[in-house]
């Protein structure tokens, strides 16, 4: 049986105990907080890798991505060879008020234009301001961090594997026509 007020002197002894206790919390503004080294922060741009191929803008759920872009025509190297065309990226931004940090932009990037970078202090006063055009999102690429190193004691991908075995039949193969023809050369001039 209890006696009346124990809930009351529980709590109490809760609150005691606490209040002499060392404060654990992080002044946020002063301590920056410890992050995972992969943390997902803001999503950065690498221009130069950027095609405008525009499967990051159609596969992103939320339609966040604005990518506009134009056609420029190269001179043909040759003068039989004709003109080639490319597309030169004028604006690529993200509208992180809509973003939901699904990363689906960062994997469907088949030239590694896109990456996710730490940096989580990009607070606005306004909505409006959200929207992050790539020079901003440029700036961010350089926060981003190296990829972890490779296992060494990691099995060798198969693909590695394959391309070695034929560069080495390949080399093989080179060698022993090389050979067979310093044969031939030495018995015809005997």
């Amino acid at each position: 049986m209890s006696f009346p007020g124990s809930g009351l002197a529980k709590g109490l002894a809760v609150t005691l105990r606490t209040m002499t206790r060392k404060t654990v919390t992080a002044q946020y503004p002063d301590v920056q907080p410890e992050l995972a080294p992969r943390t997902r922060g803001v999503i950065a741009l690498l221009e130069e890798n950027c095609t405008v191929c525009m499967l990051c803008a159609r596969e992103c759920p939320d339609w966040c991505i604005y990518i506009d872009s134009h056609k420029e025509t190269l001179p043909a190297a040759d003068p039989n060879a004709r003109a080639r065309t490319r597309n030169v990226l004028d604006r690529f931004a993200i509208d992180f008020s809509l973003c939901m940090y699904c990363g689906i932009c960062i994997e469907v990037c088949p030239f590694d234009a896109l990456f996710w970078s730490p940096e989580f202090e990009y607070a606005e006063t306004d909505i409006l301001e959200l929207t992050h055009e790539r020079d901003r999102l440029r700036e961010w690429m350089w926060t981003v961090p190296a990829p972890p190193a490779l296992d060494p004691a990691a099995e060798e991908p198969k693909e590695i594997a394959t391309a070695r075995k034929a560069a080495e039949k390949q080399a093989a193969a080179v060698a022993a026509a090389d050979a067979a023809a310093a044969a031939d050369q030495e018995g015809g001039s005997e």
